[in-house]
């Protein structure tokens, strides 16, 4: 059977290097083919031609860099002759994972998301890791979960493989906000009421949910946490520390999707490792 890729975009710079190398890493541990791609667009043959020499020389550099990262890779490039966009979605649709750099050319280092990649991230048909954060981020994978446990399955499955095949615990959060959002009250956040018996019995579903995954990953080290912090906060402290950032996509008009990419849009800013967004099977299904 044949193997679905792992994509990875480059455009040369620093950004789209890591994402690179830690795809090349991936492509190794998971043992798939890695290919390794470079859009290009133009208006006259004069520039396309240009283009198609610049592009040869960004995958051929790229190249070397993910066969110095995992030399037993099965590694290919390719030229994509159009708008990055389009082609990278119409390739998503049938590759086991889309990587790619948190910043592209023209942009402010370390304060604006690249366009692409947050296109991608949003509208990909297979789960988008977006490389950002420490050079060599390191500790457990860190997934968060919301309140619509039948859209958690890919999520949790994602989040237990990648802790499993990195030989890291796995933290899995739930966060459980106030009634009224704290930005239209003027209540500090030390103030909120909570209620321990609504802890605990949200404590209880949590584990619920998480409990046949730990029947199916017996050996691996799982930690439940409830926070009463924005989604978003809490996992983007936790990413100084966390190897993997791991959350859910929302591509539908509803709240839910809304609230979602909100979180998923101010982790891509500001997380401090790469971010695996994984969308549920119904929203893939559907863009494929």
């Amino acid at each position: 059977m044949t193997r679905r890729p792992i994509i990875v975009g480059t455009d040369g710079t620093d950004s789209s290097l890591s994402a690179v190398r830690w795809a090349a890493a991936e492509a190794e541990r998971r043992e798939l083919p890695l290919r390794i791609v470079y859009a290009y667009d133009g208006d006259s043959q004069e520039w396309i031609d240009v283009a198609r020499l610049t592009a040869d020389a960004v995958l051929a550099f790229a190249d070397d860099r993910a066969r110095e990262t995992a030399p037993n890779a099965a590694i290919s490039t390719e030229a994509l002759a159009g708008p990055a966009v389009p082609r990278l979605l119409d390739l998503a649709r049938g590759a086991e994972l889309l990587v790619l750099g948190s910043r592209g050319r023209g942009g402010v280092a370390g304060l604006l998301l690249g366009s692409v990649s947050q296109r991608m991230a949003t509208r990909a048909a297979c789960p988008v890791v977006v490389v950002r954060g420490r050079a060599t981020p390191d500790g457990p994978v860190v997934a968060g979960v919301d309140d619509t446990p039948a859209g958690d399955d890919r999520l949790l499955e994602a989040a237990f493989e990648a802790a499993t095949g990195r030989n890291r615990p796995l933290i899995v959060m739930h966060s459980q906000l106030p009634p009224a959002p704290l930005w239209l009250t003027d209540v500090p956040p030390a103030a909120v009421i909570t209620y321990p018996e609504q802890d605990a019995a949200e404590r209880a579903r949590l584990d619920q949910r998480l409990a046949p995954w730990r029947e199916k990953y017996p050996g691996l080290p799982v930690e439940a946490v409830l926070t009463h912090q924005s989604a978003a906060f809490w996992l983007g402290d936790a990413s100084r520390t966390a190897g993997l950032v791991v959350v859910g996509g929302g591509r539908s008009g509803t709240m839910t999707g809304a609230l979602l990419g909100s979180t998923v849009t101010g982790l891509l800013q500001h997380a401090d490792c790469p971010v695996l967004i994984v969308h549920s099977g119904a929203e893939d299904e559907a863009a494929r």
